[in-house]
């Protein structure tokens, strides 16, 4: 039975996350229904990270498995053709072994999350950021970022509800820098480990607005990753501004 990998695309704010519900419209549902109007076919998709209500991606993965040996592009062209008009496109379509898996074959996922610092809010872009009126500074938040990296305990950046057997996570990169196109004015946060914790990335970019706004020290972040002091933490950053980025393979 041909495996097919799926490179994807999607605005996530009209949907409760990717994976799919009974009643809400997902991602995954989406996609999954398009699949069934192209070929006659019920699937499951399994990706490569599963999104909350409102993140997007550029690159999210998926692999499902079809009884025809369909064309690449076909697979590409009909799906999105089914897909109107939600805001989710295939990029790509490829023939993999049945040995590939779009989850448990990744080896690193990368995501960033984009804050707009200046008064005014978005007219353009309001549903893909996270708006901070108040001034940041990109180097303390950077500084703060660092004491994050490699393997620690993340109980205190980890949702009440996550399901994962273990809080331990080895963050690889988690990198912030302004970026400035004439009036847009933003803070990127750019951050890449194997597998992450539920809110984990929203839980740590809070926290990091605080150091942005000297409310926090690097060392308090530091601090609070140690005692795993979820009361000392930022706010949940919104999901607007998280977009999954990329996913990495042997």
């Amino acid at each position: 039975m041909p495996r097919y990998k799926l490179v994807i695309e999607y605005d996530g704010g009209p949907f409760c996350g990717w994976q799919r519900q009974s009643d809400d419209p997902t991602v995954q549902g989406a996609i999954e229904a398009a699949i069934l109007r192209f070929s006659g076919e019920a699937v499951r998709l399994t990706c490569a990270g599963r999104t909350d209500a409102g993140v997007h991606a550029i690159h999210q993965v998926a692999h499902c498995d079809l009884t025809k040996d369909w064309r690449t592009d076909t697979v590409r062209d009909a799906v999105n053709a089914h897909l109107r008009p939600n805001p989710v496109a295939i990029l790509s379509a490829e023939l993999v072994p049945d040995t590939f898996d779009a989850r448990h074959s990744a080896i690193r996922r990368h995501y960033r999350y984009r804050i707009l610092n200046r008064r005014s809010p978005s007219a353009l872009t309001r549903a893909h950021v996270w708006h901070v009126p108040w001034p940041l500074d990109p180097e303390l938040m950077h500084e703060a970022a660092q004491r994050l990296t490699g393997q620690h305990d993340f109980t205190a950046f980890r949702a009440a509800e996550c399901q994962a057997n273990s809080p331990v996570r080895t963050l690889e990169r988690l990198d912030v820098a302004r970026q400035r196109m004439g009036l847009q004015d933003e803070i990127v946060i750019a951050t890449c480990a194997r597998s992450f914790l539920h809110h984990q990335v929203r839980a740590m970019v809070g926290t990091l607005m605080l150091a942005g706004c000297r409310r926090l020290t690097a060392d308090d972040v530091a601090d609070i990753l140690r005692t795993g002091d979820k009361t000392r933490c930022g706010p949940l950053a919104p999901a607007a501004g998280l977009t999954f980025v990329g996913v990495d393979y042997e």
